[in-house]
């Protein structure tokens, strides 16, 4: 039996999120869909986690198990063909046979983008905020996620993970151009909904009704009841998911 990571990207705006759903179509099902097709065999696919319906990705990775070698550039190619339009096969890699493409997953990276102005052709990928926002204190806020790392203020309610500890590296705003900024936040792990939760909070900071001593109280008081409202799910991207190189064959 071989294991194999599949690195592919979607736009979230016609699926209910990642995992599959009992009543709505998901990027997880399109794939198996794909894959059973393709190999004329049903085959299971694990992600590296979940991103919430409408929530997109640039770079998501998945595993699943065929019993015979394949060629990796075929797979890729035939999987393409065999995809909705809004699902792109990067690459297939064959992997050590205990590789998880969850749980060996050692880093991932989320950006989430805001637009200041209207313009027709983002809309599904950024939140329009007109009114000026206060970036360098939503950026004093932002560092102190740094020094925690119990994030249950950010967490969905009644999600079934047994810890909600994840350990942020890297979180901050950048101006990419004059009317977009974005968002960027790496950690080993993510909580349900944690990503949205932060830039809702964050916002508040910017727009003067939060202060930064504010948002570290509520880190603090571990009640998702005290943080902001979740940002609009369109404008978060899945960027990135990082491995240990020894996994690879």
């Amino acid at each position: 039996m071989q294991r194999y990571f599949i690195y592919l990207a979607y736009d979230g705006t016609n699926y209910h999120g990642w995992q599959i759903q009992p009543n709505g179509l998901s990027v997880q099902e399109c794939l198996m869909r794909a894959l059973a097709t393709f190999l004329r065999q049903d085959i299971e696919v694990v992600g590296a986690g979940r991103t919430d319906a409408g929530v997109h990705a640039s770079l998501m990775v998945a595993h699943f198990d065929y019993d015979v070698p394949l060629n990796p550039v075929a797979v890729t190619e035939k999987l393409n063909r065999l995809l909705p339009r809004d699902i792109s096969v990067y690459k297939v890699r064959p992997v050590k046979a205990e590789a998880h493409a969850r749980f060996d997953a050692t880093a991932r990276t989320y950006r989430y983008y805001i637009s200041t102005i209207k313009y027709p052709f983002n809309r599904q990928y950024s939140w329009r905020i007109g009114a000026p926002l206060d970036y360098a204190r939503m950026n004093e806020a932002a560092r102190t996620l740094l020094e925690y790392t119990d994030f249950t203020s950010f967490s969905k309610l009644h999600s079934d993970v047994k810890t909600n500890n994840c350990r942020v590296t890297a979180a901050e705003w950048r101006q990419t151009d004059n009317h977009t900024w974005v968002f960027t936040i790496r950690a080993d792990r993510f909580l349900r909904n944690m990503v949205r939760a932060i830039v809702g909070t964050l916002v508040e900071v910017g727009r003067g009704k939060l202060s930064v001593e504010g948002f570290r109280r509520i880190i603090e008081q571990q009640d998702r009841g005290e943080a902001g409202t979740s940002a609009p799910a369109q404008a978060l991207f899945l960027v990135d998911v990082e491995y240990p190189a020894d996994l690879f064959l």
